[in-house]
């Protein structure tokens, strides 16, 4: 009963976090597009920069746009890929650099963003800043969209959760179950909303107002943060900013997770840092999926064995509740709808990858990514 009971709440009490209809509000064209400088870290992106860099050079933008490219270290050619590919493709400039090691107290990706948008400020009069990462590909208006969607709206920081790659059996399974839980944790339409507590933004692609960053000290005042989206829209409402959150149309990850074992550790890798490293959570987050996800399917194994209806009819309600509610999300991926009553096993997944995270932090192995491993907690929001 408890397992429907939280059900029937998150399914109307949640700000409606399964509907997957919030997308780029009302937008008009401005009188003057303002100018954009696009800031792109990248560390040993050669694999998916020819799939999404020229998406980038070839945005139809009205107004004066730049990009700043910044490698952070890669072993992989990535710098002397992206000037081969603009060099070949043409379209907007392309300026590409590399800040050298992250100084102390910093994590790489926002080192480079730190970089990029120093050279923004001295190169260009940039209005809006482009926070895009290496492996998002944008259709030729998404620049364009987004900063319509900026001006009509008032809006500091217009971000949109890029459409994931799903392709194999895993990505299947897990992929949009990612988005799928970040919506529940942070619904999109809390979010939107003028002066609400909750707030976040996907790092992939971020739309950030200049004079809203340097109001916010960004990146300087996040400088430690590894969930580097949700800590940036912290800052920026935190000093009064405006902030809009949703799903992309037009805007897509082209980097494959084609094996459980990358889907596992682009998961366990924050999972930890988004419970503040606090042992108390962990347990609360652990003992919470058990009861909202794997309790209904139990008790409905368990009723049918000892012939136990209330049992029997509670889980399978919250149940039948629980894939209800995951439908919107695989009919955003195109995927088949008989992946909804396999969330459970997901789930549990997820519970197995946080539990991982935080085994790793206690071994002092902390956020690992691409050959850097973060073992200290990220900046306090």
């Amino acid at each position: 009963m408890g397992s429907l009971a939280a059900w029937l709440w998150l399914l109307l009490g949640q700000g409606f976090f399964w509907r997957t209809d919030v997308r780029l509000p009302e937008r008009r064209p401005p009188a003057a597009w303002p100018p954009v400088a696009i800031v792109v870290p990248a560390r040993d992106e050669a694999e998916v920069l020819p799939s999404s860099l020229p998406s980038l050079l070839a945005q139809d933008y009205p107004g004066k746009a730049e990009i700043f490219l910044v490698d952070d270290g890669s072993s992989d050619g990535t710098g002397e890929l992206a000037r081969a590919l603009a060099a070949e493709r043409g379209g907007l400039p392309l300026t590409v650099a590399s800040p050298g090691e992250p100084g102390p107290g910093w994590t790489g990706k926002l080192w480079a963003v730190r970089h990029g948008m120093t050279l923004a400020r001295e190169r260009t009069d940039a209005a809006y800043l482009l926070l895009t990462d290496a492996d998002i590909a944008h259709e030729p208006d998404s620049l364009r969209e987004l900063v319509a969607a900026a001006e009509s709206g008032g809006l500091d920081l217009v971000s949109q959760m890029a459409r994931l790659r799903v392709a194999t059996v895993w990505e299947r399974l897990i992929v949009p179950a990612f988005v799928y839980f970040f919506a529940q944790l942070y619904p999109f339409r809390r979010i939107n909303r003028p002066g609400a507590r909750t707030t976040a933004a996907a790092g992939g692609c971020v739309l950030l107002r200049r004079d809203a960053a340097e109001r916010a000290g960004v990146p300087d005042s996040i400088r430690q943060a590894v969930i580097d989206d949700v800590t940036l829209s912290r800052a920026v409402r935190r000093t009064g900013g405006r902030i809009w959150l949703g799903l992309a149309d037009r805007v897509d990850s082209v980097r494959p997770y084609p094996g459980l074992g990358m889907l596992w550790r682009m998961v366990s890798r924050s999972a930890y840092a988004q419970l503040r490293h606090n042992p108390l959570l962990l347990a609360g987050t652990v003992a919470g999926l058990a009861v909202v996800y794997l309790a209904p399917p139990v008790a409905v194994a368990a009723g049918a064995l000892t012939g136990e209806p209330v049992a029997l009819t509670a889980g399978a309600a919250a149940w039948a509740i629980m894939a209800g509610t995951y439908v919107p999300m695989l009919r955003y991926y195109r995927q088949p709808l008989l992946l909804a009553p396999l969330l459970p096993f997901t789930a549990l997944l997820y519970l197995l990858m946080t539990v991982d995270s935080a085994v790793q932090h206690y071994r002092g192995r902390g956020a690992a990514w691409k050959g850097r491993t973060y073992a200290r907690p990220e900046a306090a929001p």
